[in-house]
């Protein structure tokens, strides 16, 4: 099995201004001079964490890491303006313009991955390789799963505490009712669905209870970005065209890419990584059998560490921008 890196801290830090009202916090970590990679946090509204610093051989990485509009330490907190797919894969390009690399690689889990996605279809020429985790492709089946019938049945004690919040009168479109209460006035409303929207998730996420998970999406400041700026994504449908990630699958064919994915991922459901590894054949997919969806569940700690270990070695230092 594979662990986790040492802890390790920043080399360089950026206050990057976006479109107005953002300003998106960057960090670097690992080798200067090593390979660029890009890691794409889930949510959306999620922001890094420490731990995610560590999925790389610091010897080998130029590690970049940036919380999206909205989230973590770029500001204003939790706002929705001006906060779309879009915005985000020009966010990208901009943090990627910055720093002065031409090419790199992209690690991106859940709504990671959906970002990461998009990003190399839309700029297939600046990725060099693509390593994600719990595949999410944004499509109405996905988000009605999570959202308001099917992982309900699995999870029912939780689920009792999802909807605590909303009348039985709307709870026919669990989605809009909290998204309601999230962008409205009532501060009391707003937190508590936060709280059991974020909680839900993070319940969910593990295959047996990780304590650690838990308090990250308890933690206020979190829930509230994550379930504002979710809820806003999922209403509208993540921005999205029906089907668009798979239907311009073709356009990742030269980018070698390793699809990371929990058998018992009940926040994603697995038939979404195996629709992508089907359409796109430079994909590798390998199914941990004893997971769920976190990035944190030790199978896919070591898979997600072994996978960017592969990717160096397969791009080698000629390639590193």
């Amino acid at each position: 099995m594979y662990k986790l890196f040492p802890e390790i801290k920043p080399y360089a830090t950026h206050r990057l201004p976006v479109e107005p009202p953002h300003e998106l916090y960057v960090e670097e970590c690992g080798n200067p001079k090593g390979l660029p990679v890009l890691f794409v946090h889930g949510g959306p509204g999620a922001g890094c964490e420490e731990l995610h610093r560590r999925f790389f051989d610091p010897n080998i990485y130029r590690v970049v890491l940036f919380d999206q509009r909205g989230a973590g330490r770029s500001t204003p907190h939790a706002s929705l303006e001006n906060n779309t797919t879009s915005h985000l894969v020009s966010d990208m390009e901009a943090i990627r313009a910055h720093l002065g690399i031409e090419r790199w690689v992209l690690f991106g889990g859940s709504w990671g991955s959906t970002l990461s996605l998009v990003y190399a279809e839309t700029h297939p020429e600046r990725v060099q390789g693509l390593i994600l985790r719990g595949i999410f492709l944004c499509r109405p089946w996905e988000i009605h799963w999570f959202y308001q019938e099917g992982a309900s049945r699995v999870f029912p004690e939780h689920w009792q505490e999802f909807v605590a919040p909303i009348p039985e009168t709307e709870r026919h479109d669990l989605l809009r009712a909290h998204y309601r209460r999230l962008t409205g006035e009532d501060e009391i409303a707003r937190m508590s669905s936060a709280k059991a929207w974020s909680l839900w998730e993070g319940r969910a996420a593990t295959l047996r209870p990780n304590q650690s998970v838990l308090d990250f999406f308890s933690a206020p400041r979190t829930a509230l970005a994550l379930a504002r700026i979710e809820a806003h994504y999922f209403a509208h449908d993540a921005f999205l065209e029906p089907d668009q990630i798979l239907r311009h699958a073709h356009r990742l064919k030269n980018i070698p890419g390793m699809i990371v994915h929990g058998r018992y991922d009940m926040v994603c459901p697995i038939q979404s990584a195996w629709e992508l590894h089907r359409a796109w054949s430079g994909a590798r997919l390998e199914i941990i059998p004893d997971a769920g969806h976190s990035a944190c569940e030790p199978g896919i700690v070591s898979a997600l560490v072994k996978a960017a270990l592969d990717m160096a070695g397969w791009l080698g230092p000629k390639d590193a921008s």
